[in-house]
Order: structure tokens, then sequence, then C-alpha cells
């Protein structure tokens, strides 16, 4: 470990030590520093001037994010916050198009959509943050991984703070790293505070290198207002891993000389402390170190300020040039997926009986063939073969770096499945149980679902769901929570009812760019068989499939709730017709609409909750654009609202189906 560089107060604050650095490699460091503590400056005045909506200030903190960065090889990835604005002119962005993003013009990275630093660029290997702070290691953690499998000989580095570390996505994303000895540097910005709550209120440890032993990990201590400490230690690190794969902890010792953001202010900082740091400022210290070893004169460092101050007013004025930003319902809408050109592959003739669970094997199976760059993930599914046996045998036929066991991490193993499609993989991430996905929900919600539309990266992950009650597991084996997806954009949401579209639906999800959440009933894994077809074969989202034609009453359900319409159905002398949504989003509104059409009477069944269900969705979609068609108004059919129960009689009590036959038969005499 690194102790806190000795100062020498007779000459500088820090004892710099440039080790083999040239004179010029030492002023390209000093107009790297120097950069974005002259764009913050102006951007200060932008704030107070109102052309900016808020800022977040890195000014004290320069030296953590420009020696990491300069250290860093060019096309490695570095996964920023909100004060590291040293990495995104470290890697050469455009100072218009990121005044834009600071404006919300068109042009900036996420074409008005979010702000400051939150924006991404494959193309200077830069992954912006959420606001949602820890969940960038995760993230970092699939880079790091997608490096591995390639074997680049590359590492990723990701920021965190010291408030951020007490999020539990900080411990996931050490603790599979640590596992899987992922090339990950994480960056603790040791600055104090978590906004104005001091560090003593955060942690009880004494220093954050402290918790490098418990995740088996080398960790280091640097002074992180010196510049040349943060640059060594980043190129030992990196050099190091790069050769020998591993995380390692960097814990940079500094200060943020304003608030959180420029509202909050900095009264809860003590002045002494306030002045203790002004006096360690990075900047200014390293300037002053040069010009004592005589690399930087007076004049040369007028011109370097000259040269920084026409860049931004050049960058402003781009940025200014450019008009308000005007809204496109159709462009808005377009840009919450990314493009998928589905391309359907036939079913072969040949058919063999399989079970609902077989079918599923089968499709992760044919997935595993045609795409050598699919990376299968869950606990338990290497050796053992998942607790439902899905991927039983697959570590023999594709390995354990495609096949891979996961610690209890859920939300640093989405976030992992998320940092693989940014570098060039697809993922699979197997719930255990669907009950569980709630541990990363975040993950879901906020990063896979949002990214597209936030910066144009894809999330190419699909997160198998195996859900549903009547397996006597009660309330947190057993839910239904698909419409927990269904209302956040960006994410596809399938649900098939049998074995057949089970494959084909699963092989389409593969095949799409977009984060989808694949829905499997548990409880039809091994009670329904059917024939299907052998080979490779798709069935494309968002297409309904009529299971029973009639024209009295049309049912719109799917999964389980296929099975109980069509026992129903076919025991009614009442001509019911029966429409397997199969895909809840995108969901099709015409083939429901044309049987609603067609019937005139409408009921809506699904095993989840009534309230809150989709059903209330579809329900209102019917009122709203097939009124003239109805015979009676639209019934919605949906389990009892309370979790689900254990022992066999209140499950069956709890189940939509007991009430469903009484509300069909209520329909029909309507």
């Amino acid at each position: 470990m690194l102790a806190t560089p000795s100062i020498d107060p007779a000459k500088n604050m820090f004892a710099y030590d440039r080790k083999y650095l040239t004179d010029e490699q030492l002023i390209d460091l000093y107009k790297a520093i120097l950069k974005p503590r002259m764009i913050e400056e102006k951007m200060l005045l932008q704030l107070r001037q109102g052309k900016i909506s808020k800022w977040f200030s890195g000014i004290g903190q320069e030296a953590v994010s420009v020696g990491a960065v300069q250290a860093l090889q060019s096309d490695e990835y570095i996964l920023p916050m909100h004060r590291n604005l040293g990495v995104f002119t470290g890697r050469g962005i455009s100072l218009g198009k990121l005044f834009a993003q600071f404006q919300g013009k068109a042009s900036g990275f996420t074409k008005g959509r979010d702000r400051s630093f939150h924006f991404g660029s494959n193309e200077h290997h830069i992954v912006g943050m959420i606001s949602h702070l820890g969940s960038q290691m995760g993230v970092a953690d699939g880079i790091a991984l997608a490096e591995k499998l390639k074997g680049s000989s590359k590492c990723a580095l990701v920021f965190t703070g010291d408030g951020g570390a007490s999020q539990g996505d900080f411990h996931e994303a050490l603790n599979v790293a640590a596992v899987w000895d992922l090339p990950v540097i994480f960056v603790i910005e040791n600055n104090g505070y978590g906004l104005s709550t001091p560090s003593r209120e955060q942690f009880r440890c004494a220093q954050f290198i402290d918790k490098g032993v418990g995740y088996g990990m080398e960790a280091r201590q640097v002074e992180g207002n010196d510049v040349l400490a943060v640059y060594n230690a980043v190129k030992e690190i990196s050099d190091a891993i790069r050769v020998h794969p591993r995380p390692v902890l960097l814990e940079c010792m500094t200060f943020r000389m304003r608030g959180h953001e420029e509202a909050s202010g900095t009264k809860y900082v003590p002045n002494e402390l306030m002045d203790h740091w002004a006096a360690k400022d990075p900047v200014v210290n390293f300037e002053k170190y040069l010009k004592n070893l005589g690399i930087l004169t007076e004049e040369a460092d007028a011109s370097i300020r000259t040269e920084i101050k026409n860049e931004i007013e050049i960058g402003l004025k781009e940025a200014y040039s450019e008009e308000e930003i005007v809204a496109d319902v159709q462009k808005e809408l377009k840009d919450v997926y990314a493009p998928f050109d589905f391309r359907e592959e036939e079913a072969a003739s040949s058919r063999v009986e399989m079970r609902m669970i077989d079918a599923v094997k089968d499709g992760l199976d044919q997935a595993m063939k045609k795409h050598d760059n699919l990376i299968l993930m869950g606990q338990d599914i290497a050796e053992y073969g998942g607790v439902f046996k899905a991927t039983e045998g697959f570590v023999e036929k594709y390995g354990k770096e495609r096949v891979r066991n996961t610690p209890l991490c859920e939300a640093a193993i989405l976030g992992t499945s998320l940092g693989l499609s940014i570098n060039g993989y697809k993922s699979m991430v197997e719930m255990q149980f669907a009950d569980f996905v709630s541990e990363g929900f975040n993950q879901i919600v906020n990063n896979l679902a949002k990214i597209h539309y936030r910066w144009g990266q894809n999330a190419d992950v699909v997160v198998r769901m195996p859900s549903g009650a009547g397996v006597a597991a009660g309330p947190f084996h057993s839910q239904s929570n698909e419409a927990w997806f269904t209302h956040v954009p960006g994410l596809k949401v399938v649900y098939p009812s049998n074995p057949s579209d089970a494959k084909g639906l699963m092989l389409s999800a593969f095949e799409d760019p977009n984060p989808i959440m694949f829905f499997e009933h548990k409880a039809l894994y091994r009670s329904l068989s059917s024939e299907v077809a052998e080979g490779y074969y798709n069935v494309p989202l968002g297409k309904a499939k009529t299971v029973k034609e009639g024209n009295e009453l049309s049912i719109i359900t799917y999964g389980m709730g296929v099975h109980w319409a069509k026992e129903l159905a076919d025991n009614i002398e009442a001509s019911i017709e029966v429409i397997d949504l199969r895909s809840l989003v995108p969901l099709d509104w015409e083939s429901i609409y044309s049987s609603v059409k067609k019937c005139g009477k409408v009921l809506v069944l699904h095993e989840d909750t009534l309230f809150g269900g989709i059903g209330g969705e579809i329900a209102a979609g019917i009122s709203e654009n097939c009124f003239e068609y109805l015979d009676a108004p639209v019934k919605r059919v949906g389990s009892l609202e309370t979790p689900v129960p254990f022992a066999k009689n209140l499950e069956d009590c709890f189940l939509a189906k007991v009430n469903f036959g009484k509300a069909v038969s209520e329909l029909i005499d309507y």
C-alpha cells in the first residue's frame, strides 16, 4: 500500500515524483489539468448568467481525473462521474459538442435528453454515469470481462466517491470483479463528504484501502491532489493488470472546493478545512512545481492559457450558434429502442415432443451456437445447470467462460451485462426466480432501459424470469411481476405460453439488440409438452396468436392464462375466441382490436394481481379505440390483491382462475 506522500513546504506542497516523464510530458500534463479548471471557471459564469441549468464542480479534484485518464491507453474504457471533467477533455472531446451537451442542444451527446456528464461515447471509450452513483461499477465489470474474454490485455477504470461507496452496487461490483479476476481499477475519490454528510457519518473504517482485504484485492492510497502521484499509480496498476488481470482499488485523497452542486454551497464545511485544502490546490501547486524546475516559463504559461481560452470561446460560440432544440415526437419515440430488422427464419418440418423447459433449453442452445459472442450468467447455472436445469450440460459444450456462475449479486451482474453489450457482447442473465429481480431493479429500469434513448448505446441483454404461482412456493418465489417492466420505456417484455413459442421467441430475443425481459411460467416447465420444430427458427416479437377462434366473446390473455382460457373455451357452449399476446411490449394492438370488433364482448385475463396489472392498460386501449363495437363493458380478471400464499388451498383461492369462469358467464349473459 502507498501512504500519502510527504509534504515539503519549502519547495512545493507535494513531493512530486516525475519518475521517467520527460519535460514535454510534464507540460502536456499541465495543459491537461489546466483545461478543465479554465472550463469550470467559465461554466460558473455561464451558470450565473442562466446559460446552463446546473453545474457539479470538480475544482480541487482535477488531479484525480487528469492523472487517471492520461495514464490509461486511449482505447481503454473509463467510467467517470459528474466531477471528472478532465476525463472528457483528456479524451479529446470537441468542446463545441461538450458545451452543446451542457446547454441541452440537439448536437450534444444526449440530444437534449440528459444533462451535464450523463452520457457516454464509444468513440472516446467513455461510459457516462446515471444519477444512481454506484451502478457504474457493475458496468465496468462487464466491460473488463469483455476485454478478458477477447484476450485484449486491456483494463477498465471506474470512478466513485466516498458517498457512493456506501451503496450496495459498490460491494457487489468489487466482489464480482475479485471472484472473476477482472482487470478493473476502482478509483475512489475520497473528498470527505457525500453532499453535506461528512465521512464519519458515512462509514466507520479509517480509510477505503482497508476494504481491499475483505474482497481479496490489492488496495492503494495516493495523494489525490498530486497529479503525478495519481498518474504514476494508475500507470503502474494498469501495466500490471494488463499482464495479470485482477481488480485493484485506488483511493485518492482529495477535496472539492465548491458545493455538491452550486446551489448547495459550502457553509457546512469548517473554514480551517477549506483553508487546508486551498493550499493543496492541484493546479496551482503543479504550476509552481514546473516553474521551479524551469520547465514552465511565465511566457509559456500565458501562451498555454491563451490557447485554452480561445478553444473555450470557439466551443461556446459553436454551441451558442445552434438553435434551441425542437421536439419531434416521432424521433423521440424512435430513439427509445435500438433499430432491429427482424428477418423470419421458418421452422423445420421435423418436430419432436418437448416439455416447456426442454424448449427453453433448446432455444438457449441454438442461440449459443448462432452467437459466439453470447455469454450466459446466473446463480448455479454452470455445472449444476440452474435450479430448473435450463443450462444443464452447457459447461461441457461451451465452457465456463461463456456459461458463468455468479455470486448473489443481481445488481452487479445486470450491470455487467450492460458492460458486455457496450464492449461488443450479447448476454443472458438468469434470475433464479423472477422475484429476485428486485435486487437489480435499478440496473434494469434506469441503465438498461434508458441507455439507447440517452446516448444511442444499445443494451443487448436478455433477462430470463422464471415466474408465476401454482407450485406452492409462497410469497417470494411465485410472483407475476411482468407489469413492473411494461411501464418502462426501452424494455421489451415477452411471455410465451407454450414450448414452441418459448423457443422461437427466445431466439428472436437474442437477435434483438434491445433489453428484453423474458418471462417463463415455471409451473409449465414440466407439466406442458407439445411438438417443437427442430433446429433454428424465430417468432416475431409483438405479434399475438389466435389460439381458438370464436365470435361471441374474446379473451385476451398470456402465459398461464392461455391455458385457463383454452380449457374453459373448450368446455362451454358459447363461441369464445382466445388471443395469446405472447409479447406484452411491444403489444399487438391490431390483433386485440380485430378480435374485439369481431366478438363485441371482451375479457382481459392475467395471473398478476388485478390492480396495476397490464390488463388495465389493455382494457383502457379497447375502451378508447373500440367503444362503438362493444356490446358490454370490458371486464378484467386478475388474482387476489394479496401476496402469493404458500398453502395450496390459499394459493388456489388467490389465483385468478377461481373467479374466471363466473366472470365469463356474467359477460356472456350481459
